[in-house]
C-alpha cells in the first residue's frame, strides 16, 4: 500500500493567499502534507510526498508521477476503476473570492471525480473522521447530488489517475473565522488528524 500526499500549488502561484497575506496556500499545505506523511510513516505506512519541491509543479507532471507509482503496483489497472494499492490525497485551502477581500463562505469539504469509484469510499472515511475530529466546525456536504457527502468535480488530478483519489478543501483562507482556525495550532492539528484517521479508516475497511 502506497499513500501519496499532494500539496496544492507552488511558491509561484499567484493569488493563493489570505487577504491579509498571513497564510500562503502553497506553504500551509506543504506543512500539512509533511506532518501527515510523518505520522503515517511513524505508524508503519508507506507514505510519501508527491511534490517535495516548493515550485508549482504542473498537474500533468503530478499525474505522471502518480501513474508511474501505480504502474509499479498493478500494471494492468486502468483509470478510473480504483487502484487497490495506491491512494492519493490532494490538500488545498479554499477561497470564495480572488484573495483581495474577506468573504463569508466557510467549512471543510472533500471532492472526488464524477461517478461512483473507490474514491467515494475514501472520501466517506475522511468525512467520518472529520465529523469526529473537526468538532464545532462547519463540514460542507453534498448528499443531494448522489447520496454521499463528497462533492464531485472533474478535477484533472482526480480524473487522470487510476488510484482512489480525493481532494480536500481545508476551510476558507478568505474567511476571518476559518483563517483563525487554520492558524491556531489546535485547528491545524485537527486537520492533520482528520486526514490521518480517515486514511487509516479506509485501510482498515479494506480488511473487513
Amino acid at each position: 500500500m502506497k499513500i501519496l500526499i499532494n500539496n496544492g500549488h507552488g511558491i509561484q502561484t499567484k493569488g493563493k493567499r489570505s487577504p491579509d497575506g498571513t497564510l500562503l496556500e502553497y506553504a500551509y499545505t506543504r506543512e500539512l502534507a509533511r506532518q501527515i506523511v510523518k505520522i503515517l510513516q511513524y505508524r508503519g505506512y508507506d507514505s510519501e510526498l508527491l511534490v517535495p519541491e516548493d515550485d508549482d509543479i504542473p498537474l500533468s507532471e503530478r499525474v505522471r508521477r502518480i501513474n508511474e507509482i501505480c504502474l509499479t503496483y498493478e500494471p494492468s489497472c486502468p483509470a478510473p476503476t480504483g487502484h487497490h494499492d495506491v491512494i492519493l490525497i490532494s490538500l488545498h485551502i479554499n477561497a470564495a473570492g480572488d484573495g483581495t477581500k474577506w468573504m463569508n463562505a466557510t467549512g471543510w469539504s472533500c471532492y472526488t471525480c464524477k461517478g461512483q469509484t473507490e474514491s467515494d469510499r475514501l472520501a466517506d472515511c475522511l468525512y467520518k473522521a472529520a465529523e469526529q475530529i473537526l468538532k464545532n466546525q462547519v463540514i460542507r456536504t453534498d448528499y443531494a447530488r448522489d447520496g454521499d457527502p463528497d462533492w464531485e468535480e472533474n478535477f484533472y488530478i482526480l480524473r487522470k489517475t487510476p488510484c482512489a483519489a480525493v481532494l480536500s478543501e481545508n476551510y476558507f483562507m478568505d474567511n476571518k473565522s476559518d483563517l483563525k482556525y487554520l492558524q491556531n495550532q489546535t485547528g491545524k492539528q485537527a486537520i492533520i488528524d482528520t486526514h490521518v484517521e480517515g486514511i487509516e479508516e479506509w485501510i482498515e475497511s479494506k480488511k473487513r
